[in-house]
């Protein structure tokens, strides 16, 4: 029984029966399924890893466990550790201020691609997650900085807008984003996409040390070495359209 019970308090993600249905309206009203019947928990120290040919549905999966998709139908249950009262919060009929303070608190999320802000420098792009958790200016700030720096993103840039950086680059300021906050939950979407060889090895070492501290993880990395280094298990894809 206390196995049992530390195993419970180790899973942070619970999915069971997700489904996604996308209606093309433009073309008569076309339902097109992405994913059916999709179920996996995700667990502190894990690293799962969405695996399948383009086209199975993965990114439009990291999209729903961050709730910028509404699931069609099943149910993402999310372990909320920050929580006075119910612990476990169904994602699927989550109010948007209840999403929110998950997306503050407990899942944080690397897309592809940073949405860059006018005019705020990539230091304070990085720090923003941490402030927004508590952290004072000066600590957020500073701890920006040896992200940043781990990741290779040259000193000059780091008070200048993002928005003019190459993609490697970008991308760096947008890992550093993700991880900062500490957040228990973290998605990666082919993080490691834009980067060279040197600054895979980097996000390697800080996606290992994540795993360290406790934090699950659940991404896609199309990048064989950087997937066999980093993952615990995968999670098989297949087009839904397979299913049926």
């Amino acid at each position: 029984m206390q196995a049992e019970n530390a195993q419970k308090l180790k899973k942070l993600v619970e999915v069971r029966g997700l489904g996604k249905m996308f209606t093309l309206h433009n073309q008569g009203g076309i339902r097109l399924p992405v994913l059916r019947v999709i179920d996996f928990d995700a667990a502190r120290g894990e690293c799962l890893v969405l695996s399948g040919p383009s086209g199975t549905g993965k990114s439009t999966l990291l999209r729903c466990l961050y709730a910028n998709y509404l699931a069609t139908e099943g149910s993402i249950r999310l372990r909320d550790t920050s929580a006075d009262g119910e612990p476990w919060i169904e994602l699927t009929n989550a109010p948007e201020q209840r999403v929110l303070k998950l997306r503050r608190d407990v899942i944080g999320y690397v897309s592809q691609f940073l949405r860059a802000i006018p005019r705020v420098s990539a230091l304070d792009v990085v720090a923003d997650p941490l402030q927004q958790r508590g952290a004072s200016h000066e600590e957020a700030r500073a701890r920006a900085e040896v992200l940043l720096a781990r990741l290779n993103l040259p000193r000059r840039l780091w008070d200048l807008p993002p928005a003019t950086f190459s993609g490697g680059e970008q991308q760096r300021v947008n890992i550093a984003r993700g991880l900062i906050g500490g957040h228990p939950i973290l998605l990666l979407d082919e993080p490691t996409a834009s980067l060279d060889a040197d600054n895979r090895a980097v996000v390697i070492a800080l996606i290992r040390e994540a795993l360290a501290e406790g934090r699950a993880l659940i991404g896609i990395f199309h990048d064989d070495a950087v997937r066999d280094a980093v993952a615990t298990r995968l999670l098989p894809l297949q087009p839904a359209t397979a299913l049926a």
